[in-house]
């Protein structure tokens, strides 16, 4: 007899609790990176491109760890790695994992003019969807930390989705099952942010007294957050937005801008209908059409001409 996953309580060798007896998460949920515990090793996006079924085109980058040197359609997470020397003189090499932040307020969903494209879940997970996806590109705009990737080959609108199929049935995303060091956890968003301040704490008492979490408000707050030692600065990271915030013109063409396009559009229309009631349809005169016929008739004649004897010139080579 066969039997829906959900219906599993046990399963034969494998300590993995099957979805029938795993607890979901209830309510907002988070991913939270503490980039002073990841060593790099890309494990996290080698399980992305695993779970979503993605391959990315192979390359070689010289000099740089980058690879792919940025998120593609295909690539929803990318490491980045930074190069920073600390007022002591000292060099420290600064990793961040990239991807989707899930904003509480997502400018891409703002921004999308697509009914269905881009949805917000409950708990937070801002998700695509590229069936109701028309390519427009808006959503890239909205973004203020440039996430969404546009197909080339489909045009279509792609980025994480916090593997939202696996959050459902209580899994945790793939890149948190994957990460070998626990840089990466997940769970409720304020469990996440009582887990930052232990380490943030930690982290002050080992002498990076600008340690901070990063959940920037300029977005309504993030539900991907990262414990960074130098939470002053977030732009050491790889170009980590200050002070993220949504564009204003995403306001305002969804806002006053669009009622004053449809006005517009509407007082054209109407200006186009009276202008047919007292003049009525275009019409060409009499006149136009006799000098239109004078004008066809001598082209042709032209190009009817004979050529000059022992002349290479022919017809077509005439003026009109």
């Amino acid at each position: 007899m066969a039997l829906q996953s959900l219906d599993i309580k046990r399963v034969s060798a494998t300590t993995t609790p099957p979805p029938g007896v795993r607890e979901p998460v209830t309510g907002t949920v988070a991913k939270l990176i503490d980039v002073t515990k990841c060593i790099g090793c890309k494990a996290c996006q080698t399980a992305c491109m695993e779970w979503n079924d993605l391959r990315d085109e192979v390359g070689v980058n010289v000099g740089v760890l980058d690879n792919p040197p940025d998120m593609t359609e295909h690539s929803w997470t990318v490491m980045r790695f930074s190069e920073y020397e600390n007022p002591d003189g000292n060099l420290e090499w600064l990793i961040r994992k990239d991807g989707c932040m899930h904003c509480e307020d997502p400018g891409c969903l703002k921004a999308c003019p697509s009914p269905g494209a881009i949805v917000q879940y409950n708990n937070g997970i801002v998700d695509f969807h590229e069936e109701n996806c028309i390519g427009c590109g808006y959503c890239v705009t909205g973004c203020p930390f440039d996430v969404p990737r546009i197909s080339k080959k489909d045009n279509k609108a792609y980025k994480c989705t916090l593997c939202s199929d696996r959050v459902a049935v209580g899994q945790e995303p793939a890149c948190v099952k994957t990460c070998p060091t626990g840089a990466i956890v997940f769970g409720t968003k304020e469990d996440m942010k009582e887990h930052a301040a232990e380490r943030i704490v930690d982290l002050k008492e080992r002498g990076f007294d600008k340690a901070g979490l990063y959940d920037p408000p300029g977005v309504g707050g993030t539900h991907v957050m990262y414990v960074l030692h130098h939470a002053d600065k977030p732009s050491l990271y790889h170009g980590l937005p200050d002070n993220p915030r949504i564009s204003p013109l995403v306001g305002l063409w969804k806002g006053a801008a669009k009622p004053l396009a449809l006005a517009g559009i509407a007082l054209t229309a109407l200006a186009g209908f009276f202008h047919y009631i007292k003049v009525g349809p275009n019409e060409v005169s009499a006149e136009d059409e006799a000098a239109e016929r004078e004008e066809t008739n001598a082209a042709r004649r032209g190009a009817q001409l004979p050529a000059p004897p022992g002349s290479n010139i022919t017809s077509q080579d005439l003026p009109p």
